[in-house]
């Protein structure tokens, strides 16, 4: 009977832990709650303001409603986390007449998606989607984020 009461007991932890949690989060100011990760558009985002903080990956094209663009928006969202865990923010610009400060520096045609290392230099440039798996695997390649990886983990521990 005693190892009932402890198996139900366990099976309702977590649930006042999440309860309590909702309870501090109701609390808590606005001004505490980030902001959540996802898409930021162009006019939005100034690019002086990522330099060595952010890795911007922008994805261009000349409508919302191009194939391309909403194939590569479905396999972003499919794994933000590993692109927030490398400091990425995704930057989207579907309006060539708006003529942004990314669409003057980076000069898509079309679709394009660019990736950049933090200091804004444009490293690769796509004319198709990519899956997240693939952008991370090139950012892992990228020397700043090297250098990053080296100085978490100094002797590869």
């Amino acid at each position: 009977m005693k190892t009932l009461y402890v198996l139900v007991l366990a099976a309702f932890l977590p649930l006042a832990a999440t309860a309590q949690g909702t309870a501090e989060a109701s609390l808590s100011t606005e001004a505490d709650i980030p902001a959540p990760f996802g898409p930021q558009s162009a006019a939005d985002v100034a690019l002086g303001e990522l330099l060595y903080i952010k890795r911007p990956v922008v994805v261009f094209a000349d409508s919302p409603n191009d194939p391309n663009y909403v194939r590569q928006m479905e396999l972003l969202l499919q794994d933000l986390p590993s692109l927030e865990a490398r400091d990425v923010i995704v930057i989207v610009d579907t309006d060539p007449g708006a003529k942004t400060e990314w669409r003057l520096k980076l000069r898509p045609r079309g679709f394009s998606l660019v990736l950049m290392d933090k200091d804004l230099a444009p490293v690769i440039r796509k004319p198709l989607p990519w899956e997240v798996r693939e952008i991370t695997r090139a950012i892992d390649k990228f020397p700043l984020r090297r250098q990053e990886m080296l100085e978490r983990n100094p002797a590869g521990r």
